[in-house]
């Protein structure tokens, strides 16, 4: 549970520090326009990041990679648990290259929306919250669902040395 507890604290973590970039935008008042433009940001993200970044992709692996650590887990894949659960290491080379890749991108994107001025700051950050809390719920979801099946819902996508596993 180790793995959950730790990607859980990152996603609430990442949504609490932006939180008051959305209170701040929200106090400035937005115009018509800006409105719009936080809905339109919103759903976007719930649909981008929430749906098809988390519930299709990142979720349902947390998941199975959870459930491969229950009873295959070494001490270092248990010790580093919630970067296992991301695939940081002991996974398929394009999984870790896309893990990174994705981390990098996404510190990259953090950095330059820090550049914005509010309200533009506190939009964006409105629809990445929303996205995170969406993908935050699906990882209990998918965790839940893996228990009660009691075997992957998709490939924990582990080294070919695990492919028997990959299923």
């Amino acid at each position: 549970m180790w793995g959950i507890v730790g990607i859980s604290l990152i996603l609430i973590t990442a949504i609490l520090r932006v939180y008051p970039h959305v209170i701040d935008a929200y106090n400035t008042g937005l115009s018509i326009i800006d409105w719009l433009v936080l809905v339109i940001w919103c759903i976007f993200m719930i649909i981008a990041e929430g749906y098809r970044g988390f519930q299709k992709n990142f979720s349902p692996r947390v998941a199975s990679r959870t459930w491969y650590l229950v009873s295959n887990g070494k001490a270092i894949d248990l010790l580093l648990a919630p970067l296992f659960g991301m695939c940081y290491f002991h996974s398929s080379k394009r999984r870790i290259i896309t893990s990174w890749s994705l981390t990098v991108g996404i510190i990259s994107l953090i950095a330059l929306v820090r550049l914005f001025p509010q309200p533009w700051r506190g939009i964006v950050d409105s629809g990445v919250a929303l996205g995170l809390a969406y993908g935050f719920v699906w990882i209990y979801i998918f965790l839940i669902m893996t228990i009660k099946k009691q075997n992957y819902l998709v490939s924990p996508e582990l080294t070919d040395t695990d492919s028997h596993i990959n299923s």
